[in-house]
């Protein structure tokens, strides 16, 4: 049954995702798959997005769900399924460039915010010990912060042509970008931004004065937050490093073609180079019974963190952000690791199995892990039992959450997490179109 609002109070209503809703749901054999397909896909649109279109520049603010603030990551991923549908409606098509718009604004504001807010609303963080502006809801460095818009600016203009939101405001904020990332390499002193904060919980600090642990400055960016908004251990956060890479290429490209700026795109495809090369020599590890695999983080000194978060970039999500080849042997190597009892962060229990957090502590598995893990594999038996998982733990809500105890999937985190409910759609329409008969089955 459907779970949706009343269309008198839904946010947005694109035609494009509403016609292929009705088209993916009519192929799908499991009634229950087919309903939280109908019920996830479109929650984004249906809850979050708050458009308009001012003198014919959109604006789109778009929320996490159950916190009224707009991550900059968290709105680039829930935007993301509907990109490939662009061309088949305009309005969709303005309201993703409105986000575009919205997220330079939010950088040129400040680059190492992760979260913001609708005006200048007051945020629940103002006592943080760290540089707080009006409009910023919270300011947790996070590398993914900015690889995010980019990635979405990019596949925007890929898919429609459109380059008409690369204006002056854009490559202002992509100067912002890359001067961020090439302050936070700290290859000569620690930089602008620290962070601290009054609180019993351990991970929503920082250690090191607010500046993080130490690390060896080899030329890898500091991630003094991961994307699960905890705190690193060893700073150098490895799946969002590789990240970047595919960012400064995709900056590179646009900056070449749309600006026509050799210069700076050259700046960021030698960069691009040098963080790869820093990664392959500091971050690949011998495990044994693995192989080479990444490690989750790592400080430069010889120092690494070996698990796996499932909030993305984290390293099982590697192919899905083109990091790595899917069939490329130390991520293969690696995605043994983080799907076995040997990461500290992969959970199984009677109700599934699955990578969970630190962010909400042991034995939670989140969905989205387990839409990662199903949207990365080459192994239809591996995909069906993700769909499985799916189903028997959204627990009759119909939809996705952000955890669920391993053992008692009524046991939740997140009624209303935009983010897992978009992502679950992404996944059914890639099944859709690349493994249909996986959809023809019962789960």
């Amino acid at each position: 049954m459907s779970r949706r609002p009343e269309i008198s109070e839904r946010k947005f209503t694109s035609e494009a995702v509403e016609s292929l809703i009705v088209e993916i749901k009519s192929a799908i054999k499991d009634q229950e798959i087919a309903e939280l397909f109908e019920n996830c896909y479109p929650n984004t649109l249906d809850t979050t997005v708050s458009y308009s279109n001012s003198n014919g520049t959109p604006d789109t603010f778009v929320i996490t769900g159950d916190i009224e603030a707009m991550w900059l990551r968290d709105s680039s991923a829930q935007i993301n399924p509907y990109l490939p549908l662009l061309n088949d409606d305009n309005n969709l098509k303005d309201m993703v460039k409105g986000v575009i718009n919205r997220q330079v604004a939010c950088i040129l504001l400040d680059p190492y915010a992760n979260a913001f807010t609708l005006n200048s609303d007051k945020s629940p963080w103002e006592s943080d010990l760290t540089e707080m502006k009006p409009g910023v809801f919270e300011r947790k460095w996070e590398i993914d912060s900015l690889c995010y818009p980019v990635r979405l600016a990019y596949k925007y203009w890929k898919i429609t042509g459109d380059s008409s939101c690369f204006g002056a405001n854009w490559k202002n904020a992509a100067k912002l970008i890359y001067k961020t990332f090439k302050e936070q390499q700290r290859l000569n002193d620690r930089g602008p931004y620290k962070f601290g904060r009054i609180t019993g919980w351990s991970t929503d600090t920082v250690p090191g004065n607010g500046y993080g642990n130490p690390v060896n400055p080899i030329g890898l960016v500091v991630s003094v937050f991961r994307p699960s908004d905890d705190a690193t251990v060893f700073p150098f956060l490895i799946p969002a490093n590789l990240y970047i890479v595919v960012i400064l290429k995709q900056l590179s490209e646009i900056l070449q073609e749309v600006y026509n700026d050799s210069e700076f795109a050259s700046l960021c495809v030698s960069f691009a180079g040098e963080l790869h090369a820093c990664i392959n020599e500091y971050a690949v590890c011998d495990k044994k019974g693995y192989g080479k695999i990444y490690a989750y983080e790592a400080d430069g000194f010889g120092n690494h963190l070996f698990m796996d978060d499932a909030n993305i970039p984290g390293l099982l999500a590697l192919p899905y952000l083109e990091s790595c080849d899917v069939d490329d042997v130390i991520y293969q190597n690696t995605r043994k690791y983080l799907l076995s009892k040997n990461n500290p962060y992969f959970f199984s229990g009677s109700a599934a199995e699955g990578i969970g957090s630190p962010h909400t502590l042991v034995d939670n598995i989140w969905h989205i892990g387990i839409i990662t893990r199903a949207i990365t594999s080459i192994d239809d038996t591996e995909i069906v039992s993700c769909l499985k998982m799916l189903k028997s733990t959204h627990n009759g809500t119909g939809f996705m959450h952000e955890s669920f105890d391993k053992n008692n999937a009524g046991d939740f985190t997140r009624k209303w997490f935009a983010w897992a409910n978009s992502y679950f759609g992404e996944l059914i329409v890639k099944l859709f179109n690349e493994k249909p008969a996986l959809l023809q089955r019962e789960f």
